[in-house]
């Protein structure tokens, strides 16, 4: 099962620093546990060897006592040592080898004999020694099954030694705590909370480094979709943060400062241009030649639409009107309209009603070059609407002979045009189809063009896509 990652920043930091964390947590743990429980067998294996030396020591007195009082009043704090001709290992044991190899050294150590050495871990209901006891002791203090239960379920160290091979048996009885009940379980919660603090430590500083990002991130956005200016981040966070963001202000505002001198100088190009072009076109109404007139006047057009195209295109990216709620399937029959007033082959495809936020005035200028477009090369033009997912897809079909695939992409950028052959006695600057490009990234959509192709491969047509989103 593949489990999804995070994308954010902090995400992923907070989940390396976590894996780092929870890998060379668990390797400290097993270390501290290995180290915890050797100690934990060797403290058992002391207690062992110390009521074995007392017993040994103190043979003489315990002669006296050890056929049958093994357990006396000392049982809490363990079970005296009781003296069998048979080894204390049971019917189907396993005796723990390393338990008995510690207790031979320890023994050797305080000059203890020891020919013959088991060591085996059993519960006290598993003990017939300690079963007794326990059952007498229950007797004696009046208690219950649960509490029965409970001593059967206690742990016991039994060890056994033999000074000769011919010598009795002596048995000693610890109670013992699995290592697991008095290792695991509290190793495991320091543990859990060193790992749960150190991580919420770690995403207390990944949050306070990630939030100013975030924020100069929104601002990012923000800017690179309108150029505005208003509403910088302040410094916040580390110092590098900061500094930052402090950076990321000033090329914010000087890159507001260059697209305002832009404006002002495309502007006034653009006052300067016109005023004498209007004086020209009054002016050639006294030339005399009709023919002569007509081309000079379609100089001026092509001019004065060139200046506008430009000039338009250049102001795209920071529009002054705001976004209207507006109905996209009557603004796009009203363009189609427009062109079949004046005769031109424009015709309804597939319309369907959908209304969203945009600005009117430059998808209509993006709609018109691209059924201008369509007429100029490719003869007719329809047009259709359709909702395809979350997009709003508006498509413009031509008859024309299309545009070779390695040059489609080029064919959009501005003053680009295809080759003589398509575009002969057209005219047009090539900014066309870069201006409506630039209108439907200025709406958060995308302009593509693809040629339609017959079963066999032959051309049919082109076909402009402009695809804006519904929200």
């Amino acid at each position: 099962m593949n489990f999804p990652r995070p994308r954010s920043l902090m995400g992923q930091m907070l989940l390396a620093v976590a894996v780092a964390l929870l890998l060379v947590q668990s390797i400290s743990a097993v270390l501290i546990y290995r180290a915890q429980r050797e100690r934990f067998e060797s403290a058992l294996l002391n207690a062992v060897a110390f009521r074995l030396a007392m017993e040994t020591r103190g043979a003489k007195r315990a002669a006296q006592v050890r056929r049958f009082n093994p357990f006396g009043d000392g049982l809490p704090r363990g079970l005296r040592v009781e003296y069998s001709s048979r080894s204390p290992l049971q019917a189907g044991e396993v005796s723990d080898d390393h338990a008995e190899t510690g207790l031979r050294e320890i023994l050797t150590e305080q000059g203890i004999p020891a020919a013959q050495v088991v060591v085996v871990q059993r519960a006290v209901g598993d003990d017939p020694v300690a079963r007794a006891w326990a059952a007498r002791h229950a007797a004696r203090q009046g208690q219950g099954r649960g509490d029965d239960k409970e001593a059967h379920d206690t742990h016991l160290l039994v060890a056994g030694v033999r000074a000769a091979p011919d010598a009795s048996w002596m048995i000693a009885r610890i109670r013992s705590p699995r290592a697991e009940s008095a290792l695991l379980r509290p190793l495991l919660v320091q543990t859990l909370v060193i790992y749960l603090v150190l991580v919420g430590a770690v995403a207390l500083i990944l949050r306070r480094i990630t939030r100013p990002l975030a924020a100069l991130t929104r601002r990012i956005e923000h800017f690179a979709a309108t150029q505005d200016a208003d509403g910088q981040v302040l410094p916040s966070g580390p110092d590098d943060m900061r500094r930052l963001i402090v950076a990321h202000n000033a090329m914010e505002a000087r890159i507001a400062a260059l697209l305002d001198e832009k404006d002002v100088m495309l502007g006034a190009i653009g006052h300067d241009l016109k005023t004498p072009l209007a004086a020209l076109r009054v002016r050639i109404e006294s030339v005399e030649d009709d023919t002569e007139r007509a081309r000079m006047a379609s100089t001026i057009e092509d001019i004065v639409r060139t200046l506008d195209d430009i000039l338009s295109l250049a102001r795209v990216g920071r529009p002054s009107d705001p976004r209207e709620r507006t109905e996209l399937s009557a603004l796009v029959g009203s363009v189609i309209e427009e062109y079949e007033d004046m005769g031109e082959p424009v015709e309804f495809g597939e319309i369907e009603r959908v209304v969203l936020e945009l600005r009117p005035t430059w998808l209509r200028r993006a709609l018109r070059n691209l059924i201008g477009n369509a007429l100029r090369y490719g003869q007719r033009a329809r047009v259709s609407l359709a909702r395809e997912g979350g997009l709003a897809v508006i498509r413009i079909d031509d008859e024309g002979p299309g545009i070779p695939d390695d040059v489609i992409e080029a064919m959009m950028h501005p003053f680009t045009r295809g080759d003589p052959s398509r575009n002969s006695e057209t005219g047009g600057a090539g900014l066309g189809l870069a201006l409506a490009r630039a209108i439907a990234d200025q709406h958060g959509g995308d302009l593509t063009l693809s040629n339609r192709r017959a079963p066999d491969g032959a051309i049919l047509g082109l076909t402009a896509r402009l695809a804006l989103p519904l929200t």
